[in-house]
């Protein structure tokens, strides 16, 4: 190791501990004097570097302990650098077209070598505020979801195999209790971290606080979040967690990696595609007023459902008399038992989505950390304009979620919203 405790690099101790790591060096090439280096961590919680060399190229992540948007007086765990490397191996592993190679961990450093995503990928945030169109995202990100939700699963794996995986990654219990507060507490009470487009929003924040419905619908979603262990999720699967080209896609940042619903995964996506449709308004000017643009938007959001649940059943399909032993084959022994089974299965996984997106929706609106997407319309009451018809969706979507039973009908419910 090239320490033997925690130390926050710059860019010059950097290159020192790359030259004492071979898995890191032996990827840059021969000459490390000439090292290009650049800290491009955006995020709330570490520092990023792209370190480029004579041939070759890496991305360095560290873990800071604490929260670096926030600072020091919200400390947060270093352990989670260890849980991001195991999803990326995990996931990689099951899904290696769309996840990023991990050249090196280092415990003690809370350090990550991994694939550099190289240009001209984009984080898709970015290409979705700049009104870009991906033709591949769907079948992609669908490709990534039911892959690594699916092989995670009781429905391939045996209990023994998921109960040890599932006990392994209960350590990451840090960031699991931040996302629990900041989804499904901190919007729906006075927290001094939430924050919204005021004046404009504060009668409809105090709408959220004081929402009964709203309130018990949380905490069943809350419930099945915390409690329930039914694949290793990415936890954090918005669109600032991809990047993209038009042929492209590439998933990082699961430091939030669990075991946990599948839907907090689907929805998390879904909800920011969401989020990017109610945002378009505020992006368009004379020269496009991105209609062409919002369509598109939806067809993707359809296509990856559909594509998901496609590929999804598929595999079970496929591992129907493996080792999984959520629905034994003696047991489950007709097909018109087996339809029946999926078809339950795919509906609770499709009304979990629509919750948990409404949810990271609502939270992005008035909890803590808020969307680009929103954050870069400059017009404080038109973006507060965009903001509230998105919220008063997902208030409508987190209530009523039962009532949807295909992902036509949600759409079908966003252009009634938004006509």
């Amino acid at each position: 190791m090239a320490s033997d405790g925690f130390r926050t690099l710059d860019e010059k101790s950097l290159v020192e501990y790359i030259k004492a790591t071979p898995s890191l060096s032996s990827k840059l090439g021969n000459n490390l004097e000439d090292l290009q280096i650049k800290e491009v961590g955006d995020g709330n919680l570490n520092f990023v570097f792209i370190v480029i060399g004579p041939s070759g190229s890496v991305v360095i992540k560290q873990a800071l302990p604490y929260i670096r948007c926030i600072g020091e007086s919200w400390p947060m765990t270093t352990e989670r650098a260890y849980f991001e490397a195991s999803t990326l191996k995990e996931h990689g592993h099951l899904c290696p077209d769309h996840v990023p190679e991990v050249y090196h961990f280092d415990r003690t450093m809370c350090l990550i070598g991994m694939r550099y995503i190289e240009p001209p990928h984009i984080i898709l945030r970015k290409g979705l505020i700049a009104g870009i169109e991906y033709p591949l995202l769907a079948e992609h990100i669908s490709e990534y979801m039911a892959r690594t939700l699916f092989y995670t699963s009781l429905l391939y794996r045996s209990t023994t195999k998921h109960k040890r995986a599932v006990a392994e990654y209960c350590g990451n219990v840090e960031l699991c209790r931040h996302t629990a507060q900041v989804v499904f507490s901190d919007p729906y009470k006075v927290s001094q971290y939430n924050q919204w487009t005021s004046p404009y929003l504060d009668s409809d924040a105090e709408a959220v606080r004081t929402d009964n419905i709203l309130k018990l619908e949380v905490a069943e979603l809350k419930s099945i979040f915390c409690e329930r262990a039914q694949a290793l999720v990415h936890g954090d699967l918005h669109t600032g967690s991809v990047m993209v080209t038009h042929d492209s896609t590439q998933v990082i940042d699961p430091e939030f990696g669990f075991y946990g619903p599948m839907g907090f995964d689907v929805g998390a996506f879904l909800g920011n595609l969401i989020l990017a449709y109610f945002a378009q308004d505020g992006h368009a000017d004379e020269g496009n007023d991105r209609k062409v643009y919002k369509e598109w938007i939806l067809k993707t959001i359809v296509e990856t459902w559909n594509l998901f649940h496609k590929k999804f059943i598929v595999l079970w399909d496929e591992h129907r008399d493996g080792s999984g032993e959520a629905y034994l084959p003696d047991i489950y022994n007709n097909p018109e038992l087996q339809l029946l089974v999926k078809q339950k299965y795919m509906k609770d996984l499709f009304h979990d989505t629509l919750g948990f997106g409404a949810a990271k929706m609502i939270r992005r609106i008035v909890g803590v950390a808020h969307v680009e997407d929103f954050e870069s319309i400059t017009d404080a009451a038109k973006r507060a304009d965009c903001e509230r018809q998105a919220l008063s969706f997902a208030k409508m979507l987190l209530k009523e979620r039962r009532k949807f039973e295909a992902i036509t009908d949600v759409i079908s419910s966003i252009q009634h919203l938004h006509s």
